[in-house]
């Protein structure tokens, strides 16, 4: 990732400072992988979140909703890939208030401070006794360099694990934003089982850091789809700790939408490696729309274009079947005139003006071959661009090929 205005650094959510991370072994998965990990900032952070909108939520997802309507601020972060505590009733929400509790103790800070996540099996509450035993041990882990053991902690069906951290400079000073990710199937959010956390050091007020963050979910993760599925879990988080001591950005202007650029910058890599790692994917597709009259009719479109099953399965067996294209974003539900459309695959051009062209089918087929065996979030990424009419609108949408890989992971997944 590079951008005149920041370059990428290592550490993940610890490279901004102030903050401690950890990823730890506590026996929630059967699998005995890591399944508990912590983000915790040295002081107060403001806290900005963004939640599933399905109607079925898990218990930690009310809870952070609860608490940061209260107070938009906390010290931490825990969260467990064993058990979805969703659908688990008013037990499932007692175990949450729970492990907010015992881990609150543990800091010795208020409970009000402490921030939940959790991924899993839909309908199973967390193994407490696992948890709860676990919990000195994850708070005595818990260093500056922690931020790649936290990320790998929260993986569930992720075949790699997913962080960045960006570095700018605002004033004399640097500013530093991290993130970590996990999902890789069940992703369709409209904020997938998507969890993310962002950390920051600088210092910027509630009402703008909530803005910034819904702003970038909207350009980074409510854009990627794997299977259509939206999760009970989805959860996005971002703290802002101040410890990189530049001046509070407190209202819009130059220094608000550096921080934002960055912020969305993180988010939409996260994005990306979550759809380019969908359960049983060979490939990221991106999808480009231009031409609308609003960036959010283009963003629907590109979103409908990557999220067709017919589309995914044509881009698996290297089939340039354009029409599939074409079906998708007229079914996006944005009004506009067919002759207008332009599709292309790469740099091949395969519709103009809503009529087809003649293209080298072999070579667009190799195409979608190159990528299914190219480089992680480098050279695998299948680019299709749209263009519906003369309008200024534009956005993009992420998603990956569907594989039979997909059935079989998904097939068999509580068995």
């Amino acid at each position: 990732m590079t951008d005149m205005d920041w370059q990428e650094i290592s550490g993940g959510v610890t490279a901004p400072r102030g903050f401690r991370a950890a990823g730890i072994t506590a026996g929630l998965k059967p699998s005995g992988l890591p399944d508990l990990a912590l983000i915790l900032s040295d002081v107060d952070a403001i806290a900005a979140g963004v939640f599933t909108t399905s109607q079925v939520r898990a218990a930690c997802v009310e809870y952070c909703r609860q608490q940061l309507a209260v107070k938009p601020s906390a010290r931490a972060i825990l969260c467990n890939s064993g058990q979805a505590n969703a659908a688990t009733g008013e037990a499932g929400t007692e175990d949450a208030i729970a492990c907010a509790h015992a881990l609150a103790n543990t800091l010795k800070i208020a409970p009000s401070a402490i921030l939940l996540a959790s991924t899993g099996v839909i309908g199973q509450r967390i193994k407490m006794d696992a948890l709860l035993a676990a919990i000195p041990t994850l708070v005595a882990a818990a260093s500056h360099e922690g931020g790649d053991t936290a990320a790998k902690a929260i993986m569930t069906t992720d075949l790699v694990s997913k962080s960045i951290a960006l570095e700018t400079t605002i004033g004399d000073r640097s500013v530093r934003i991290g993130g970590m990710a996990k999902g890789s199937g069940m992703i369709h959010p409209n904020m997938a089982t998507l969890l993310a956390f962002v950390t920051c050091d600088a210092a910027v007020s509630t009402t703008l850091w909530q803005q910034m963050l819904s702003r970038a979910a909207d350009r980074s993760f409510n854009q990627i789809t794997v299977d259509g599925d939206t999760s009970t879990n989805d959860t996005l988080i971002a703290l802002a700790n101040g410890e990189s001591r530049t001046p509070a950005i407190v209202q819009p202007g130059a220094e608000a939408d550096k921080l934002e650029a960055m912020l969305t910058a993180v988010c939409q890599y996260l994005a990306k490696s979550i759809a380019r790692d969908g359960e049983g994917a060979t490939c990221l597709i991106e999808v480009r729309v231009s031409g609308t009259s609003s960036d959010r009719e283009a963003r629907k479109i590109a979103r409908e274009v990557a999220g067709s099953s017919l589309l995914k399965a044509a881009i698996f067996g290297h089939d340039p079947n354009w029409g599939r294209i074409a079906m998708a974003a007229g079914k996006a539900g944005v009004p506009f005139d067919q002759n207008n459309l332009a599709v292309s695959l790469g740099e091949i051009r395969l519709m103009a003006n809503g009529q087809p062209l003649t293209f080298d089918r072999v070579a667009a087929s190799n195409y979608l071959k190159a990528a299914s065996q190219g480089e992680y979030l480098k050279t695998d990424t299948v680019l299709i661009s749209l263009s519906v009419g003369n309008g200024s609108g534009a956005g993009i949408a992420w998603g990956c090929d569907l594989s039979y890989d997909y059935v079989k992971i998904n097939a068999e997944y509580t068995t």
